[in-house]
């Protein structure tokens, strides 16, 4: 099987996957690594995308999203980390009932329409320990293995979205690429239904954007938040084949919203990044 990914200029590549999925042609999406904005002028080479389209491919919605935050390994039990993770909730909590869920309401299809969710709850985990670098099959793993023995965490539904994140110095490897050489964050779903999203720690530069950790994580995380609602399914949501989700057409253009740092979202109706 091949997945679409993108490298770090935001361009699609494929790349080979051993893992046994139903769907063809998987177009995983990522955050891709933020580079200097001189990179984008004309006169570096790199030409401005033309509009985006983004139109809706028969799969399904997350409606009323509800999010329940996993922290990965020790580091997030001890200060600062462990205050970083209690403000991470704290956004969620904000953003589930924000604007910038109102502002996807305009993807709403019959049967789907897309309204405020809510935060459900959170786990620390120690277990299994982490090295220095963990693939996405050990993600799903572990996220398989604390949905069936873990009384606090909830059981998958149509709405149910996983947010993971991983501590510092420890790499996600997924499609063959490495988080902060490749990729800052992505979305993806496995199994009957299990929607998940993980985010790397920000180690390096082209994952902070010039921001805060925070700043950061919550700018990654309202992308692939956005993104997940919108197209759960990779591919089978709201997509534009040119130029893929919702956020990927606006990566690294953010804006404050309330007291976070959010990235700008595709408005097919506005023609722009708002």
């Amino acid at each position: 099987m091949k997945r679409a990914a993108k490298n770090a200029t935001g361009r699609r590549v494929t790349r080979g996957r051993n893992q046994n999925v139903s769907r063809m042609n998987d177009p995983i999406r990522i955050v891709p690594l933020h580079l200097p904005s001189e990179l984008y002028r004309p006169s570096a080479g790199i030409a401005a995308p033309p509009a985006a389209q983004l139109t809706y491919r028969g799969g399904p919605l997350l409606d009323s999203v509800k999010v329940f935050t996993i922290f990965w390994g020790q580091a997030w039990q001890a200060s600062p980390n462990s205050g970083l993770a209690n403000q991470i909730n704290q956004f969620f909590k904000f953003v589930v009932g924000s604007a910038l869920i109102d502002q996807l309401a305009e993807y709403s299809v019959p049967g789907q329409a897309i309204g405020q969710g809510a935060f459900i709850g959170s786990a620390a985990i120690a277990q299994p320990s982490l090295a220095h670098s963990v693939t996405d099959a050990a993600i799903q793993q572990m996220l398989q293995q604390e949905i069936k023995s873990n009384s606090s965490v909830p059981k998958p539904d149509a709405n149910t979205l996983y947010f993971i994140y991983l501590p510092p110095g420890t790499a996600v490897v997924q499609g063959g690429s490495r988080s902060c050489q490749a990729f800052c964050g992505y979305h993806d779903t496995f199994g009957s239904g299990i929607y998940y999203a993980v985010m790397p720690f920000p180690n390096c530069a082209g994952c902070l954007g010039g921001m805060t950790n925070l700043d950061a994580l919550t700018s990654t995380s309202s992308h692939e938040f956005c993104e997940a609602i919108t197209d759960p399914v990779p591919g089978q949501g709201w997509y534009d084949d040119t130029q893929g989700e919702i956020g990927d057409i606006c990566a690294w253009q953010t804006k404050k919203l309330g007291n976070y740092t959010v990235q700008l979202e595709w408005s097919n109706q506005a023609t722009s990044c708002k």
